[in-house]
């Protein structure tokens, strides 16, 4: 079988170098025999062409290069052909070499394999003939089949190279692919803009809101962070007032409402004397004595609305924490006095009808003969204060003793006793208080 494939082989080289020598073409329907030859035998069947000879003589240097170029030319060429083979050679040389292993329906070698591989499941070479010269034209007409086929792939090589040379087409093409990606980059570029805009006109409007939102806090933190207390809770602190001046006092923040009744309640410890001062007064424009609560040498504690003058039975200058409750109403003028919860007085006809002038100032300490000023060092008050409250209504009896035996806590509606409704000047003092507990210590 080798010695087969060795003949083939050689036969087809020989009968390739002739033509390219010859520069001829085989004759149409022709076709190659090949011969099996010993592996030692001269190929006497293939002679090479001679060379042609002038007058029996050696070629001249001329003819020889001539001879050399045309050699080198179908060398070439050659090669170029047997480039073009070499998968389909050592594709057969594959499949003898198994068919030369697989054994035939006969038990022998090479024999039973050959039809199988060749045919890939067709039968292409149907049942080899048992006669060699059969054989030998059975395998001709196999390898002419095969290189028919070669000749049509390459033809189709060459088709599909020229169509995808063509430069006119090709750039038409790649314009049209060019023209629609622009298009759709175009297009996709379009809507990208357009969301980057309502993306911008959102976050325009979100900052805005945000700094709005922002800037309401930041006022709410200024507003706690200026009336933080100081103190544990922001009812729970005394106003200091050490020294009989004109200088030392405190000053609530908040003015009163048109008042047609009011309570005024408060905390006192005082041992100045004679008298313990002004606890607190309130003046308006035209009236420096709207309110008053004064005790002022060695007269009794008198209330003035209006500038009208009502005494209280009150005693508080021993020292102590007393709780002080005073109210009044427009109707009749009516008054009562409250000290630790218990009503000691009461009476009428205290600036009947006249109601109390909104817009003023209220002024702890100190005696106002002109609004918030011109105080006198000898009506002010010595000694402490704390838990000053007013409501703009009678509160009754049952509350007041509740509120002076500490079992309720109740910060008046119009004034309340807290930290930061209460500014101290001249070296008043702000401290920490529970009244409730110091007033047991004095008992």
């Amino acid at each position: 079988m080798l010695a087969l494939l060795a003949g083939l082989l050689f036969s087809l080289a020989s009968g390739a170098s002739w033509r390219g020598v010859r520069g001829q073409e085989s004759p149409p329907g022709s076709r190659f025999v090949c011969t099996s030859l010993p592996l030692d035998a001269a190929p006497s069947g293939c002679p090479l062409p001679p060379v042609p000879m002038q007058g029996g003589a050696l070629p001249s240097e001329e003819e020889l290069k001539a001879t050399v170029l045309q050699l080198r030319e179908t060398i070439l060429q050659q090669k170029e052909t047997i480039g073009n083979q070499r998968e389909t050679i050592r594709e057969l040389t594959s499949k003898l070499s198994r068919c030369e292993s697989s054994p035939g329906p006969d038990g022998k070698p090479g024999t039973g394999g050959w039809r199988k591989e060749l045919g890939k499941g067709k039968d292409t070479m149907g049942d080899l003939p048992r006669d060699p010269t059969q054989v030998i034209d059975q395998l001709s007409r196999t390898m002419q089949t095969l290189k028919d086929r070669l000749e049509n792939l390459e033809h189709q090589l060459r088709a599909n190279v020229s169509y995808a040379a063509l430069p006119n087409e090709l750039r038409e093409m790649l314009q049209r692919r060019l023209g629609d990606l622009e298009r759709q980059l175009l297009s996709k570029v379009a809507e990208l803009e357009d969301e980057k805009s309502l993306l911008h006109n959102e976050t325009s409007a979100h900052r805005q809101k945000t700094e709005t939102a922002l800037s309401a806090l930041l006022e709410r933190v200024s507003e706690l962070e200026k009336g933080s207390s100081a103190f544990k809770s922001p009812d729970e602190f005394k106003v200091g007032l050490p020294l009989r001046t004109n200088y030392l006092y405190g000053k609530i923040k908040k003015t009163l409402p048109e008042l047609y009744a009011f309570t005024v309640c408060l905390w006192l410890r005082s041992s100045a004397s004679p008298g313990i001062g002004t606890p607190f007064s309130y003046a308006v424009p035209g009236q420096a004595n709207e309110i008053v609560l004064i005790e002022w040498g060695n007269n009794p504690i008198e209330l003035l609305i209006n500038d009208k003058v009502a005494q209280l039975p009150l005693f508080i200058s021993d020292g102590k924490w007393h709780h002080i409750c005073i109210t009044w109403t427009t109707r009749d003028g009516m008054w009562e006095a409250f000290q630790d919860g218990e009503k000691l007085g009461t009476g009428e006809n205290l600036a009947p009808w006249h109601p109390i002038k909104p817009g003023g100032v209220l002024i702890l300490g100190q005696e106002q003969d002109t609004v918030g000023g011109r105080f006198d060092a000898t009506q002010a008050f010595v000694g402490e204060m704390s838990q000053f409250n007013i409501w703009d209504r009678v509160l009754k009896a049952e509350d007041i003793m509740n509120i002076a035996n500490c079992s309720t806590n109740m910060p008046g509606n119009i004034i309340p006793w807290v930290d930061n409704n209460v500014d101290v000047f001249g070296g008043a003092t702000k401290w920490p208080v529970e009244t409730c507990e110091e007033r047991l210590l004095d008992l």
